[in-house]
């Protein structure tokens, strides 16, 4: 049976990740093209990637791999794409309905920023009833940092979490009640996984910052929107934020990317020097979102990645300049991807304006946050459905709370 998705795995694209089966039961490295999964250790014994791979290859994360230098890194995605077209790659392959795919990485570190000029305006407006950035908000990006301990690959399995929150703002008495959410959201993103370190107590510059991306992952950062509302103040998200974060399974590299590299939006004011890129780019990324409810599906969301204002390599520059580090295999989260357009939303609490302004989906039902059985689904196309890169689908199952 093909995968859904299997048009955005082309030669072009070359995503490594992890996966076992009933012939291979270790987790190892492979990679994917169309609907077939290469075992890179068994494909190196009959090509010409180096044997001194072989180590890396069987090892049950990626951390190894991405920290290679990039020349290498180049020189093994060009080995498979030679061994694809001269179907060399058969006898270490199998099909991805056989294979298990399991976290592509260790993460030791996760960075989640807002780096939309759109996200930040639409959720203050609906939040707080005007349109307004953080102080600093035109200097650099802002970001916190989350919970590597609850990220996991998709498809998943959401449980509803309990925490506290007011159980009704418009009330004269703002009660603080105990029990399960009540405004589940999900956030579209996008996510770089850190290859090259950087070590504690140097910094980037923005210019600078690709040669430590290893690659970018599709992520949904889930939102409970009344607990992390009661907790913002003063220091930030905590419990709203750190039930469960989905990544999709395959890291799709930098290099794959590069073709589709756009000019961001230009800097509104003067930045630092160290944020000055006289190169800045994002990427052309067409992301969407769906809601099946009821065994109908709702599109959500079509925006594009190049409408970020802050870059991934403004995101790497601040967070390193102060002397803090970066590992291998540490995430870095774009935030919201959203456009002006409602359509182009990536978070219910712009869509419904903090569930104030429900939404109808195609079962005729109305939509504030999300239900107990709602299924969320997010694709993300490079450049246009001919190029074959793509990300395939992170899938969330949103089941209910756990009893307390």
């Amino acid at each position: 049976m093909a995968g859904s998705d299997s048009a955005q795995f082309g030669i072009n694209n070359i995503p490594y990740g992890i996966a076992s089966s009933t012939k291979r039961s270790s987790p190892q490295a492979v990679t994917r093209i169309n609907d077939t999964v290469i075992f890179l250790a068994e494909l190196s014994s009959v090509t010409a990637l180096s044997s001194q791979l072989l180590s890396i290859f069987i090892q049950p994360t990626l951390n190894a791999f991405a920290a290679l230098p990039k020349t290498l890194q180049t020189q093994v995605r060009s080995e498979i794409q030679s061994a694809y077209k001269s179907a060399s790659h058969k006898s270490a392959s199998e099909s991805l309905q056989d294979v298990k795919l399991h976290m592509p990485i260790k993460i030791g570190d996760f960075t989640d920023y807002s780096a939309s000029v759109s996200h930040v305006l639409n959720a203050s407006e609906a939040v707080t009833g005007t349109r307004a950035y953080p102080p600093a908000y035109m200097k650099y990006p802002a970001g916190y940092a989350g919970r590597c301990s609850s990220i996991t690959i998709a498809p998943t399995d959401v449980v509803r979490p309990l925490g506290q929150f007011v159980e009704n703002y418009a009330a004269p008495e703002k009660n603080i009640i105990f029990g399960p959410c009540r405004a589940l959201d999900y956030e579209l993103e996008l996510g770089a996984v850190i290859g090259t370190p950087v070590e504690p107590g140097s910094y980037l510059n923005a210019k600078d910052a690709d040669a430590h991306i290893f690659g970018f992952v599709l992520v949904n950062d889930w939102s409970a929107r009344d607990i992390q509302g009661l907790e913002m103040n003063p220091l930030g998200p905590f419990n709203g934020k750190n039930f469960r974060t989905s990544i999709t399974p395959w890291i799709v590299t930098l290099e794959a990317m590069k073709p589709f590299e756009v000019e961001a939006p230009a800097r509104m004011e003067k930045v630092a020097d160290f944020m000055d890129d006289p190169k800045s780019t994002n990427y052309r990324i067409e992301l969407e979102s769906q809601i099946i409810r009821n065994g109908a599906t709702t599109t959500t969301c079509k925006v594009g990645f190049e409408t970020m204002y802050w870059t991934f390599r403004h995101m790497l520059a601040h967070h390193t300049i102060g002397g803090c580090g970066l590992e291998t295999g540490d995430l870095v989260a774009s935030g919201t991807v959203s456009g002006e357009k409602s359509s182009e939303h990536g978070c219910l609490m712009e869509l419904t304006f903090n569930g104030k302004k429900p939404s109808k989906l195609s079962d005729g039902s109305e939509l504030r946050y999300l239900l107990d059985g709602d299924e969320i689904r997010y694709s993300g196309v490079v450049g246009d459905a001919s190029a074959g890169v793509g990300f395939g689908e992170c899938i969330g199952y949103i089941k209910p709370a756990r009893k307390f």
